[in-house]
């Protein structure tokens, strides 16, 4: 999601004058688009942006932050970092055209919300791939889960007009793109504010433009995943059979304690569901471990249920508080050490699960939208299959941005390896 909104900020830029510069030190404006989910990546600005300091002493840098460390501290960013010229936050990316060309020394703040969808003019995103596009469909987040700042720094839900993301799509399609991305922090929530049309609905009309062949959409939240959305992704044939279903934590009473809305056994159903319906999908998860409180039998359910389910990949975090939400005003009470020492345990098991789920691709041909040039072995090609799973492999002729079939000739626990290969073409 913050990639596709550096797309946005690109090439509003690029369409008021401005050309991109190749490196940071031949620049006369940086913009450094954050991310507030994790106390790591606020760390990370803040070393950013003391390298970037010389710069601004050598030649007067123009230097801005935005995104959602720009709406969490807001004017504090200038306490640490007074020679930011301009702090922006998400819903104002807009008004970075309008101060850009005219930036003074006067500082600039815009972090107010607004409760009403704004539209910008798709015409102007600088995406990063020719085949493959991101269109957000809503923003915000409504659950307020205990651990999470995005309500703090995305504000209340509020949706995309259907209209409106079918003409992207459609224009996408035109453009020669063959697989989009919708994107929201909880996309099953999405309601068309005009029709009142709900996330199954819009799959389904996404998936009658012509052209698209696949379609993928994040982020799930497990409470707003009804059933009628997975029946929509059986049906709609570009639909991938992927999906990002985040549990948190294997332990309902920790997931009561995130203020998640389901339990364990509700989050299983839902697996089950999903199974039953697409035998063949593949699902990711995010983990948190080192949640206030978190015991050693709350622990083991965690890694009982990855054994369980067996995810195609996760995401893993050790907990830690962020400003504004119910969980920092707990007691961070598991050491850095436990939390290090459980994080180890969840990605050494998720690490065995998959290389034991990739030995078993092996031998089969695969549909794979190919995105460039692997970057470890420049003689190599890369590319995701339909469970998003990165395929690099060997072919002897250019087949950038294009649908090619791959045989999985070898694996590792995060990536395939083959070579192409002829193939019939079907549906998915």
């Amino acid at each position: 999601m913050n990639t596709s909104d550096s797309e946005h900020i690109a090439g509003m830029l690029l369409a008021s004058g401005l050309t991109a510069s190749p490196t940071p030190e031949e620049s006369d404006l940086i913009i450094v688009n954050t991310c507030a989910v994790r106390e790591k990546s606020e760390e990370k600005l803040y070393s950013l942006l003391g390298r970037l300091e010389s710069l601004k002493e050598k030649k007067g840098t123009i230097i801005g932050v935005v995104g959602c460390v720009a709406q969490l501290h807001r004017s504090k960013l200038w306490d640490k970092k007074p020679s930011l010229d301009f702090i922006i936050g998400p819903d104002n990316y807009g008004k970075i055209s309008q101060i850009i060309p005219s930036q003074t020394r006067k500082k600039v703040l815009f972090t107010e919300w607004s409760p009403e969808w704004r539209d910008q003019p798709v015409q102007q995103i600088k995406r990063d791939s020719k085949v493959s596009a991101y269109i957000t469909i809503m923003e915000g987040c409504n659950n307020f889960c205990s651990y999470c700042v995005v309500p703090f720094t995305r504000g209340r839900e509020k949706y995309r007009p259907i209209p409106s993301i079918l003409e992207e799509a459609e224009e996408l399609a035109s453009k020669g793109y063959k697989e989009i991305q919708l994107l929201g922090q909880n996309v099953n929530s999405y309601i068309d504010p005009e029709t009142g049309d709900n996330f199954a609905a819009l799959l389904e009309n996404i998936n009658k433009i012509a052209s698209i062949e696949w379609i993928r959409f994040i982020t799930s939240h497990p409470k707003n995943f009804i059933d009628e959305i997975a029946y929509a992704m059986k049906k709609a044939n570009k639909v991938c059979h992927q999906l990002h279903l985040p549990i948190q934590s294997g332990s309902t009473s920790v997931l009561q304690r995130m203020n998640r809305g389901y339990s364990r056994e509700e989050y299983l159903e839902k697996i089950d569901l999903l199974r039953n319906l697409m035998p063949d999908i593949h699902l990711s998860t995010d983990i948190i471990v080192g949640f206030p409180g978190e015991t050693q039998v709350e622990f083991q359910e965690t890694l009982g249920l990855l054994a369980n389910v067996r995810y195609t990949n996760i995401f893993s975090f050790r907990y830690s508080p962020r400003p504004q939400t119910a969980a920092a005003k707990k007691e961070d009470n598991i050491a850095f050490e436990e939390k290090k020492n459980r994080l180890i345990q969840v990605q050494a098991l998720q690490r065995k699960i998959q290389l034991e789920k990739n030995k078993s691709l092996i031998g089969q041909t695969q549909k794979i939208l190919c995105t460039g040039i692997s970057k470890k072995d420049p003689h190599v090609y890369t590319g995701r299959n339909a469970g998003y799973q990165v395929v690099n492999f060997n072919s002897p002729n250019d087949v950038f941005d294009q649908f090619i079939w791959v045989k999985i000739l070898s694996c590792g626990p995060y990536s395939l390896f083959g070579e192409k290969a002829e193939f019939p073409s079907f549906s998915r």
